[in-house]
């Protein structure tokens, strides 16, 4: 029975993949996507084992504008030589290891399923991949057809597994990018937008937090505030809820909520420890955000400044953010710390760094997971903590799961630890905490 059901998908392939000949590297499925069969692509494969994967839409917005502008037959050479190009772009793109599956969206643009790993931010590495790609393509048209402007809106989404199956979970991911993609069109935009705004107004997020552990002493130095939505929702997920606020442009809100939500659980819970709370750039670099900082400070007279940490999330460039610079002194004149994460994990955590100075450095999990194991992972641990010696910096390992890997970084002398190994996201509690 397998075997029948293999070779009536292989036939399935084979006629579909004449969608975007010549078929190589890259798989394709039909116009109309429907995912009949789990057997059929490694979007499935990849979702069932855990891995993080986003459905993108990039669709344009003027087809018919464009296609007045051509013959009929220049209309179908358009097609085949676009889809080629893509193809191409794609293929010959430092993305192809990462993507899944491209197809066709209703004849208006692309779907694309590209999985991320954890050496990459999740929505800053969607966002160039878009960018990337109808960058590409734009100069494709300019160069083929000079007089034909390109508009394009996108959209994505993250496959959640929490809820159904994956075959499930993947074509919600699809629907959900398509909504996002037409957002200039589409009600069940405003529906997501409004949803959003909702959560702001109302403060229907739930905090969570993860120690950080000094290794010389076997204590509790720091929390790690985690931020998820309404519980039973799709956005209690928080790529969901920030890849949605990202989109909507929500994102320096919802992070000033957190802020304010953060202080507040430090008064309520009487911690005596640090406090690290994420902040994307995109907000750091805001104009309001110090004025709003100290704002919230002043709602909170009895928090010391000092005990805050401002982490920096995520891998957006920081170039081009006139007042970056400026508030992170700011920041610090109001004796808030700050920490860069992600170290390791690409050479954008190293620009920041050498551009921040940062009082601490977090060291990403891709570097300290089976370090026990990997001689040259452990090397690179020890470059790390020599950048830190340079920049004076605190350091904090992440991810840590098991005590082999703990004590590595204490052999190492490394500064802090956070992970599963010592305790799971929830609340802030000393009692759960195993040392």
């Amino acid at each position: 029975m397998l075997q029948e059901l293999w070779t009536i998908n292989i036939r399935r392939m084979i006629k579909w993949s004449k969608i975007l000949l010549p078929y190589t590297y890259l798989r394709y499925f039909p116009p109309q996507f429907i995912l009949r069969n789990p057997l059929l692509e490694g979007v499935y494969d990849a979702v069932v084992k855990g891995r993080k994967v986003a459905g993108i839409v990039i669709q344009s917005t003027n087809t018919k504008e464009i296609l007045s502008q051509l013959e009929p037959f220049q209309e179908r050479e358009l097609c085949s030589g676009l889809k080629r190009e893509i193809k191409f772009i794609l293929e010959t793109s430092d993305y192809r290891d990462d993507i899944l599956v491209v197809h066709d969206y209703q004849n208006k643009g692309i779907i694309v399923f590209l999985k991320i790993d954890d050496s990459k931010q999740s929505v800053p590495y969607i966002e160039q991949f878009i960018s990337f790609l109808i960058h590409q393509v734009r100069k494709w048209l300019v160069k083929e057809y000079p007089y034909i402007h390109f508009a394009a809106e996108t959209g994505y989404m993250f496959v959640d597994r929490s809820k159904g199956s994956a075959q499930e979970a993947i074509q919600l991911a699809q629907q959900q990018a398509a909504e996002m993609a037409e957002k200039r069109v589409h009600s069940k935009y405003m529906d997501i937008m409004a949803s959003m705004r909702e959560i702001i107004q109302k403060q229907e997020i739930r905090l969570l937090a993860q120690p950080i552990i000094e290794l010389e002493s076997n204590t509790i130095q720091a929390w790690e505030i985690l931020t998820r939505g309404p519980a039973g929702t799709r956005l209690e997920n928080p790529l969901q809820l920030f890849s949605i606020a990202r989109q909507t442009g929500m994102v320096y809100d919802l992070e000033m909520l957190i802020l304010e939500k953060t202080l507040h659980l430090v008064i309520e819970s009487g911690t005596k420890e640090e406090i690290y709370i994420n902040f994307t750039p995109l907000t750091l670099g805001n104009k309001r955000f110090v004025p709003s900082v100290k704002k919230a400070l002043n709602r909170h007279p009895s928090v010391d400044p000092a005990k805050i940490i401002l982490e920096i999330t995520e891998r957006d460039s920081i170039e081009g953010m006139a007042f970056f610079k400026d508030n992170i002194q700011a920041l610090r004149g109001l004796g808030i710390r700050i920490a860069v994460d992600d170290t390791g994990a690409g050479y954008s955590s190293l620009h920041t760094i050498s551009e921040v100075m940062p009082d601490i450095i977090k060291i990403d999990r891709s570097v300290i997971e089976n370090i026990d194991t990997n001689r040259v992972k452990e090397s690179m641990l020890k470059g790390l903590l020599l950048i830190a010696r340079e920049t004076g910096s605190l350091v904090v390992a992440e991810g840590i799961e098991k005590k082999e890997e703990a004590d590595v970084l204490a052999r190492n002398r490394v500064d802090l630890a956070q992970g599963y190994f010592y305790a799971k996201p929830g609340l802030l509690q000393k009692e759960r905490v195993a040392y």
